[in-house]
């Protein structure tokens, strides 16, 4: 080495030898270009007092080229020279401390050596940093990691570490995108105890921590900030979050699809086997149950299986009805375990299916589906006397059932017989749903269980408006914490509630997209083509804004209980507002936004909580107890002295435009047997009233574990065996 070059590393060493010194170049290169004053400031000297004293160091820095002055801006920033004399400073550093590499646990599960162009890289890549920013904030990471002396390092520590300096640094973007998901240590202890008591098994212990993952990583990476904030706030709740970007929530399925092509599973996994189309009852059940099974990966909450009957009719004539049971049987027992399914039954063979091709089998032209009645009603009849079986001791409720009442099966002998049957299993257990199609306007409509509706109004075509399609998912808006946030102010209500509509309605149109866009291998099986016809029609689907609390609120704004004449009012506003905005929206974007008040028990549980912390319990206006409050989430009737209040269809009557989405009533029956024939007075009687599409009949009963036998009513020590630890109460839905 030259002595020129000797005097001038001599000089470079002179000129870091002073902390002063080294403190500016350390500030010039964590912060950039600085001022002569901003450097005074940070280094907390005193302008009157230090002045000199700064001057001569910093005039020190810029005759030894670290530093170099910008003319325009009049700041000050490191000469690259000046960067190799911060990186060799950290080196010397690290020795300082006498700490060998690093090793950090990786998410990988491996050990790899400390690399802090790891950390850079990994800025760049998932926050979009600019390069030179993330190797600052790589480089004071790397210098606090070292100075903590930890005895081990791990992927999240080290994450941890680069948050706490992007917060530090005002850099909340950046933190924001490379947040980490999971579950603390402790959290998935408790979760692994938990699950181990309620001996649910291994498997939910995954699927439960999957599901946090997903949810933290939708409300963190999908949805806008005002929605995710509106969810975690409970001004809204997004239902089924964890598979939000992932899932349609129901699927109405056509099995005409299946039992005409059998399945070809070879197109989702090569080393599936694939089914031809069935041939007898056992293998179109065999097809059916492997319909269901493979959807219910690709559905969040429920799929239905619309006109089962009338579609598994052909494939039972001829049969001994005592094999057609056994099948059966065993057909919803093993589907009561795998998925959540309804089946959908007709009494009669509806008009628009009745001259529809029956699919064949054995080669054979076995007509059309109309020629089925007498095995439509068996079948119906077997279905429901399989329930009745196995709810002798307790109700099934799932698969769940849906009888459909028409205006012809009132006027035919054997399904008028067969809906006895249904309102006899309704009377014991409270197990059938009924919707009401008596009305011709109806009489396509298909229902999931939990109510959500499917019409022909999108095309005026009832196999592409209403099968093959289902609910993409809904969004519940807490009406009564609106209510608390008007103050009483009926304009500003309405400014509230549209804020909220649009916040929801863009929820659902994000899920959409995404689906869209990624739904063919998301959803392999639903997706799944035949002759470049589709399967699912993600399109048709329903887009639902459920309105949770509504009752409450009105009551809250009014100061009025809710069958005053000025509640109903307020009530006629509210479903003109909303019904207003739905068919703008829908007119605009040609989609099926429909607002709905269909059973949604943890959004109606969350908000009632939520409210009561934010503006007290003295001021919250819920229903159950303080340990458990929750909001009108179900239209509930109950029967007085055998009949329906008057004032309560009459409200009925009010929402009729707030169902367009769905709905379900709940009918509760006293605690007093009643024979079919009662429920078929009730049943005609609120069929009259044309205002209910959607009801079910509630039972509530009481089972012993231990002499597996139950009892109307919800009782606190067993009749037979005095047991008290050993009772399950059963309700289809507790917080009513």
């Amino acid at each position: 080495m030259s002595v020129q070059h000797r005097v001038r590393g001599v000089k470079i060493l002179k000129a870091v030898s002073s902390p002063v010194r080294l403190q500016i170049l350390n500030l010039l290169f964590d912060r950039g270009s600085l001022s002569y004053t901003e450097l005074l400031s940070l280094l907390k000297m005193n302008p009157s007092r230090d002045a000199g004293r700064f001057a001569y160091h910093l005039k020190f820095l810029l005759k030894a080229d670290l530093v170099e002055a910008d003319v325009e801006t009049k700041k000050y920033c490191l000469t690259e020279l000046g960067k190799m004399v911060i990186d060799v400073a950290d080196k010397i550093e690290k020795r300082a401390y006498k700490q060998k590499s690093m090793l950090v646990r990786t998410s990988k599960f491996s050990l790899e050596e400390f690399d802090v162009n790891k950390i850079a890289s990994s800025l760049v890549k998932e926050t979009k940093m600019p390069a030179e920013l993330a190797h600052k904030v790589a480089k004071e990471a790397e210098k606090r990691l070292f100075k903590a002396k930890t005895r081990y390092l791990t992927a999240p520590l080290v994450r941890e570490v680069v948050n706490a300096i992007l917060i530090e640094k005002g850099l909340e973007d950046y933190r924001h995108k490379l947040t980490r998901l999971g579950l603390p240590v402790h959290d998935v202890t408790t979760l692994i105890e938990l699950k181990a008591k309620s001996s649910l098994g291994a498997a939910s212990i995954n699927e439960m921590a999957g599901e946090t993952v997903l949810r933290e990583y939708t409300l963190l990476n999908v949805l806008p900030r005002d929605i995710a904030d509106a969810h975690l706030s409970g001004s809204l709740h997004v239902g089924g979050l964890s598979g939000w970007i992932l899932k349609p929530s129901h699927v109405m399925h056509d099995l005409r699809f299946f039992l005409q092509r059998g399945l070809d599973l070879e197109k989702i996994d090569v080393f599936y086997p694939s089914y031809p189309p069935p041939q007898n009852l056992e293998s179109a059940l065999s097809i059916i149950l492997n319909v269901a099974v493979h959807s219910a990966k690709e559905t969040d909450e429920e799929q239905t299986f619309e006109y089962f009957n009338v579609f598994l009719a052909p494939y039972i004539r001829g049969l001994d009805p005592m094999k057609v049971k056994e099948a059966l049987h065993l057909f919803v027992m093993n589907l009561s375990q795998h998925v959540n399914a309804s089946l959908s039954l007709e009494l009669t063979i509806p008009d628009f299916i009745s001259d529809k091709r029956a699919y064949v089998f054995n080669g054979e032209n076995v007509g059309c589906y109309g020629d089925f009645l007498e095995e439509c009603q068996l079948l119906a009849s077997i279905i429901l006397d399989i329930f009745a079986q196995e709810s002798s001791n307790k109700p099934v409720f799932n698969p769940k059932l849906i009888v459909k009442i028409r205006q012809e099966v009132l006027t035919n002998e054997r399904a008028k017989t067969i809906l006895l049957e249904a309102l006899q299993l309704a009377s014991e257990r409270g197990v059938p749903y009924f919707a009401n199609l008596s009305e011709k306007s109806r009489k396509h409509s298909v229902f999931s269980a939990s109510g959500c509706k499917l019409a022909a109004d999108l095309n005026g075509d009832w196999e592409i408006d209403t099968l093959r399609a289902g609910c993409l998912g809904s969004v519940a808006v807490n009406m009564p914490r609106i209510a608390y946030e008007c103050e009483g102010d009926k304009n500003k209500f309405f400014e509230i509630l549209k804020e909220r509509l649009e916040m929801a309605m863009r929820a659902l149109e994000i899920k959409y997209r995404v689906l869209k866009q990624y739904g063919k291998g998301l959803l392999p099986f639903i997706m799944q083509s035949a002759n470049g016809d589709q399967y699912f029609r993600l399109e048709n689907c329903s887009r639902i804004i459920n309105l949770v609390g509504l009752k409450e609120a009105v009551e809250i704004v009014c100061m009025k209980n809710i069958t005053d004449e000025q509640s109903l009012e307020f009530i006629d506003l509210i479903v003109q507002s909303i019904s207003a905005f739905t068919r703008k929206i829908g007119a605009r974007r040609g989609k099926r936004l429909f607002p709905a008040e269909v059973p949604c028990m943890e959004a109606s549980e969350r908000f009632a909580q939520l409210d009561i912390e934010r503006y007290g319990v003295g001021k919250v206006k819920f229903s159950g107890t303080r340990e458990k409050p929750f909001y009108s989430h179900v239209e509930v009737l109950n029967l007085k002295d055998g009949d329906y209040p008057k004032e309560l269809l009459a409200i009925q009557r009010k929402l009729t435009g707030l169902t367009l989405g769905g709905s379900l009533i709940l009918i509760e029956l006293e605690e007093k047997p009643y024979a079919p024939d009662e429920l078929l007075t009730l049943t005609n009687r609120l069929l009259a009233e044309n205002i209910v599409e959607f009801f079910s009949y509630n039972r509530k009963l009481t089972y012993c574990t231990n002499c597996k036998k139950s009892w109307l009513g919800l009782l606190h020590k067993c009749p037979s065996c005095g047991s008290v630890n050993t009772l399950v109460f059963f309700n289809r839905f507790s917080t009513t």
